[in-house]
């Protein structure tokens, strides 16, 4: 049986060349990067290269990179920094959009039981959001933005550098969640006045368990984790020199070839969409064009996304119904929810994410199985004996 791996925006494999440049520093350059003697310096260098590659492909500085344990972590300190450093002034209305990440809304929810006001922007059909609600929404005590640079289900774009530009001319910090988007598109911070940034490894073939946080200079917000005077003194945590290191081996590696990769992948994953479009009553989420290159997303009418899932497992598939964090809820997608479905249609997706590991033949398997267990469900289902009365 042929295996496929296309739950990529859930995880992917740490890549060869970014195992490679990790594993000096599990057993022979091991130093303390806090150590002054000749093996700590070694990996403070490792640390500090390491920061400026990072810093390269955002279009940051290098002090303007903070290390973290991944973007869920950097959500949290940015978001709750943020809300905590200008509440005290006075800003306590905070900005984001219904089909955040769980990371995000998550913790809008715990700053609302502080006393904290939350605006949550609708998104439409396409699952775009648009620039013009972010204007309108933008208060005298708004103190930060925050939404996503790409969404971690439907895969859809977002306007960042149009919003960008809209909070620095009212004078609101712009935080975005870019798990999705490193790798996949081109982000230059200073460009699209991005004032904070979140990101993490394990989606572009580093080690889970590793991320950053861009801060633009001048931003103060307090330490969500105190302790050692790590990172400047701003993120306590003996700092994982291996997992940094494969971070920014590969986040140089997948942002130099960004055209390169994302046509591959634009190609291989309008061909499943044009063919998985070919059965009955499916439908694609999100819009068509403005998506991640490996992202594709679709809801079928009549079954379950669960059964699905198990099915294209037993096949050697794997995919997902949605976000990887909400695997073990029974509730449809808040994503799909958001962008109008009804329960019925959001509970049976389907989300298929592609990687440059990925390949045609891939697709091909994917194409030949995939209609044959939605017609088995359907004839299963009282609920296709429904829609098709």
């Amino acid at each position: 049986m042929k295996f496929v791996y296309a739950d990529n925006a859930a995880t992917t494999p740490v890549s060869q060349d970014v195992l490679n440049a990790m594993l000096p520093y599990f057993s022979e350059q091991y130093g303390n990067a806090s150590s002054i003697y000749s093996v700590g310096r070694e990996a403070k260098t490792a640390l500090e290269t390491a920061r400026q590659t990072i810093a390269s492909c955002l279009g940051a500085e290098t002090n303007e990179i903070y290390f973290t344990s991944g973007g869920s972590e950097s959500d949290n300190w940015a978001i709750k920094g943020a809300a905590h450093q200008l509440g005290c002034k006075g800003k306590k209305h905070l900005i984001t959009t219904k089909f955040e990440h769980h990371a995000v809304l998550h913790t809008m929810q715990s700053l609302e039981k502080e006393g904290f006001e939350v605006t949550y922007l609708d998104v439409y059909e396409n699952g775009i959001v648009h620039p013009e609600d972010v204007r309108n929404a933008i208060r005298d005590d708004t103190a930060l933005v925050s939404i996503m640079y790409a969404n971690n289900e439907i895969g859809t774009i977002q306007p960042i550098a149009e919003i960008g530009a809209i909070c620095k001319e009212r004078g609101v910090w712009l935080h975005t969640d870019a798990v999705q988007a490193i790798g996949n598109v081109e982000i230059d911070v200073k460009k699209q006045n991005i004032d904070m940034l979140s990101l993490s490894g394990h989606k572009i073939h580093a080690q889970k368990g590793v991320g950053a946080l861009y801060m633009r200079g001048g931003i103060r917000i307090p330490n969500l984790i105190d302790g050692g005077a790590q990172e400047r003194g701003r993120r306590a945590g003996t700092e994982n020199i291996a997992a940094i290191v494969g971070l920014a081996k590969a986040m140089d590696t997948a942002c130099s070839h960004i055209a390169q990769r994302a046509a591959r992948l634009c190609a291989m994953r309008d061909r499943l969409i044009d063919g998985v479009l070919q059965i009955e009553r499916s439908r694609l989420n999100g819009d068509r064009e403005n998506r991640l290159p490996g992202n594709a997303n679709f809801c079928f009418e009549g079954i379950e996304g669960e059964s699905l899932l198990l099915l294209l497992d037993m096949a050697g598939i794997c995919a997902s119904s949605g976000s990887a964090c909400t695997s073990g809820s029974l509730d449809p997608s808040h994503v799909l929810l958001a962008i109008g479905l009804p329960h019925e249609i959001a509970h049976g997706s389907v989300r298929l994410s592609l990687s440059d590991q990925n390949t045609q033949e891939d697709v091909d398997y994917i194409l030949e199985t995939l209609p044959g267990i939605v017609k088995r469900l359907r004839a299963m289902s009282p609920l296709w004996d429904k829609i098709n009365r």
